[in-house]
């Protein structure tokens, strides 16, 4: 998807690059799912995404969502892991930035998921954020990748800036 942006609007050099170029993203997202009610419009809105943008919304809706509190850290994991298209998407994120710690740690938290049998269907997901507070050896996991997340996702945006700055035509072009 072409996202053309005027010179004088944007920064190269500036530390939210990242932000800067999934604004226009999340922009047209949003108007297209408040104007469209048909099936399928968010995957075709996905399918005309270049693969940089795609990676770039996937970490910034994931991201945007587990990094308010542990609590949401752990109901949002879980909520993407219970839609398989939306984790593999989520995983190849991370490979196409070339970020292998954010890599494992999505696959340490399926793992802690998976051993507590929480669904990888939404068919039968009804995991509730209060599961955490109940559940003293899962708060205790999650914690702990909480806590990784938190070590993790400063040089996770450094490399999703410095990529963009390198790769900048796979996310946006700037107009004169």
């Amino acid at each position: 998807m072409i996202i053309k942006v005027g010179k004088e609007d944007f920064d190269i050099n500036c530390s939210s690059l990242n932000q800067k170029c999934f604004e226009p993203l999340i922009k047209i997202y949003k108007v297209r799912m408040s104007e469209e009610t048909n099936i399928g419009v968010k995957e075709r809105f996905y399918e005309e995404l270049t693969e940089g943008q795609r990676a770039l919304f996937m970490f910034n809706v994931y991201y945007n969502h587990i990094s308010k509190s542990l609590i949401e850290f752990y109901w949002w994991s879980a909520y993407f892991m219970a839609q398989p298209k939306k984790w593999a998407a989520l995983k190849t994120c991370f490979k196409y930035f070339h970020d292998e710690p954010f890599l494992l740690l999505l696959e340490k938290i399926e793992q802690e998921l998976k051993q507590y049998n929480h669904p990888t269907t939404l068919e039968n997901f009804s995991i509730t954020r209060d599961e955490l507070i109940q559940n003293k050896e899962l708060s205790a996991s999650f914690e702990s990748l909480y806590v990784s997340f938190e070590n993790i996702y400063p040089v996770t945006i450094e490399k999703i800036n410095n990529f963009i700055e390198k790769n900048l035509h796979e996310f946006i072009q700037i107009e004169s």
